[in-house]
């Protein structure tokens, strides 16, 4: 079970190097730093090289001439470089500690903010747990990548070409023979790096495949007690985490792979040339110190060798996490074209909100399928209220989140007042036209805070209780901290009536100018519904509304009905005339619809199904 986008599944094409480039622009603002810290570690591995040169002094000076006190004074040095060495790369850790976190920082931020702006439809294709895992692992992976491949991969190439160079100058032909294995190690991290980026972008996206199963089922977690689903949840948990394993034990044996070369080949290449260097020392043709000299450097290069295959493999890593984390950022948060058309259009005739030939289409149906949406002409008139009534799957809920822009129309226009809705800001668009959904979703925060997100931030207590009063959800007085009560992850500490009085009292509280509702009295009983039809009228008759209904009581809340039938307006009239008139609307009015519609845009999912 897979529930990243088929575009994503697929290997990246361009290189490592091209992807984690696009990170120049984070990574900027903290070059100086960066640039610093890399600097000051290069200092500290060029210090410990110091360490062999003087391990030659002592051998061939102090050590050979018996003398004691050079050789506590070569004890010192040593000491010293190595304390310095300690310090310098503490000092590096420090300067990229916090620079990176706010790198971090700045980056998730972008993220959540650009989340935010895209449309509906993308959030429809894209699984929730594949979204978590860019904005947490793949994050995580990036700060690890930009603390330390990314200035070891410099440092620790510039350590193994000043070593190479000290062996070099000390016996050329000692030199020679360590750097032997080289070709065939730069060979094998070639091919490895290749591998290695494929298995790493497939383990990243099944990390995101595992978070939304768990997401799923923390959140669906009455349905599968409720269902005794248990088991099976269980059963498709182990084979996602079965099949991550695998994956990752692909990874650690290409990385025990690559290791055991860069690791074995230089061990090799170090006991050939001990054996060179003491028939040397024997034959009088190299000084014993030289020969100390040189193994201690080629010792000391042995981590900066041995780390290539990890850092490579965190880079590798880095690369695929930077991918994942653009392929979110690089989705369009709205449509250039619909905005420029909408501003060239500039306004028309006629207050109250107007739908304008408007067809729609989703963006994934198939090529040439007839659009959800029809040429839907229909106007409501400045201080009306439209009953939208249709059969199960005729796209009421998809046309009332085309007035807040939650899609936008494949063709024709909506206007409020006269102005068309792609001419505005969707910021001044939704503080125009609230809406109510027939799911209403709470957030983890108070009762007060989840009402009040309708409402302008000047807000306060008596906006808040007369929308309470409105929405008949006087019953948040009554819970334990009152309006300040924490309602929990999607409100599923609340009854489903309750939830959906507190989602329409968000609704009313902003006394916005434009009110869409989505069927809001669908989970009330008889008596409560009366209650709230009852306030709600007085909500109605200072604002534009297009109400969703079912219900002859709702829709009887309407100054006017409209019939949505095969994608487009077939009849609009009173409750009244349309019983008389149109066997249509009559049938759906006496209950043999087979059940409530509810819609939402799940049924995105399915529209091409039933639209067909």
């Amino acid at each position: 079970m897979s529930t990243t986008p088929e575009t994503a599944l697929e290997p990246a094409r361009r290189s490592a190097v091209r992807s984690l480039l696009r990170l120049w622009p984070y990574v900027r603002p903290v070059r100086a730093r960066l640039s610093i810290a890399a600097f000051v570690a290069i200092i500290a591995s060029c210090t410990g090289l110091v360490i062999p040169l003087v391990l030659k002094w002592m051998v061939d000076g102090p050590v050979a001439d018996r003398d004691p006190a050079g050789v506590w004074l070569g004890a010192l040095y040593l000491l010293l470089l190595g304390v310095a060495e300690a310090l310098l790369f503490g000092f590096r850790r420090w300067l990229v500690a916090r620079p990176l976190s706010h790198v971090e920082a700045e980056m998730r931020a972008d993220l959540y903010r650009h989340l935010q702006r895209l449309p509906v439809a993308f959030h429809d294709r894209w699984a929730s747990g594949q979204l978590l895992s860019r904005g947490t692992t793949d994050l995580m992976l990036l700060r690890m990548f930009l603390a330390f491949p990314l200035t070891f991969l410099l440092v620790n190439g510039v350590t193994i070409i000043v070593g190479v160079c000290i062996m070099l100058a000390q016996d050329w032909t000692l030199g020679l023979v360590v750097l032997g294995p080289a070709a065939p190690v730069i060979v094998m991290c070639m091919m490895f790096e290749k591998r290695y980026a494929r298995v790493a972008r497939l383990a990243q996206d099944q990390v995101g495949d595992l978070t939304t199963v768990v997401e799923e089922s923390v959140l669906g977690i009455r349905i599968i007690k409720g269902f005794g689903r248990h088991r099976s949840q269980a059963r498709a948990f182990r084979e996602l985490s079965r099949t991550l394993r695998g994956t990752e034990l692909g990874k650690a044996r290409l990385l025990a792979t690559i290791w055991a070369v860069i690791v074995s080949l230089p061990e090799v290449a170090v006991g050939a040339a001990l054996v060179v260097g003491a028939v040397q020392v024997a034959d009088g043709d190299l000084s014993a110190g030289t020969l100390v000299a040189f193994l201690s450097t080629a010792l000391a290069l042995r981590w900066p060798i041995e780390s290539i295959g990890f850092l490579l493999a965190m880079s590798q890593e880095a690369a695929t996490a930077t991918e994942r984390y653009f392929e979110v950022l690089d989705e369009t948060p709205e449509d250039p074209a619909a905005a420029a058309a909408g501003a060239a259009n500039g306004t028309a005739n006629g207050a109250g909100l107007r739908f304008d030939n408007v067809r729609f289409r989703y963006p994934d149906a198939l090529s040439g399928s007839p659009p959800l949406l029809d040429r839907i002409d229909l106007h409501i008139r400045s201080g009306e209220s439209m009953a939208l009534v249709g059969a199960t799957g005729s796209g009421k809920t998809t046309l009332t989140a085309l007035v807040p822009r939650l899609h936008e129309v494949t063709e024709g226009r909506i206007t409020l007042d006269g102005q068309d809705i792609t001419a505005m800001s969707r910021e001044e668009l939704r503080a125009m036209v609230a809406v109510a959904f027939e799911e209403p979703t709470l957030f983890s925060a108070s009762v007060g805070e989840n009402v009040l997100m309708g409402a302008a931030q000047d807000a306060g207590r008596e906006d808040l209780d007369r929308a309470l009063a409105v929405a008949q959800a006087d019953f948040a007085h009554a819970l334990p901290q009152g309006t300040d009560t924490q309602v929990g992850e999607q409100g599923l500490s609340l009854s489903g009536g309750q939830r959906q009085r507190l989602a329409l009292a968000r609704a009313v509280v902003g006394q916005p100018r434009f009110l869409v509702l989505d069927d809001p009295l669908s989970a009330l009983d008889v008596h409560t519904e009366a209650a709230v039809e009852a306030a709600l009228r007085q909500v109605l008759a200072d604002t534009t509304a297009l109400i969703v209904a079912h219900r002859p009581s709702t829709v009887l809340l309407a100054d006017r009905v409209a019939l949505l039938s095969g994608g487009r307006i077939t009849a609009v009239g009173t409750h009244h005339e349309l019983l008389r008139t149109n066997a249509e609307y009559a049938h759906l009015m006496s209950g043999h619809d087979g059940g409530e519609d509810h819609e939402s845009h799940a049924d995105g999912a399915g529209h091409e199904e039933d639209h067909r």
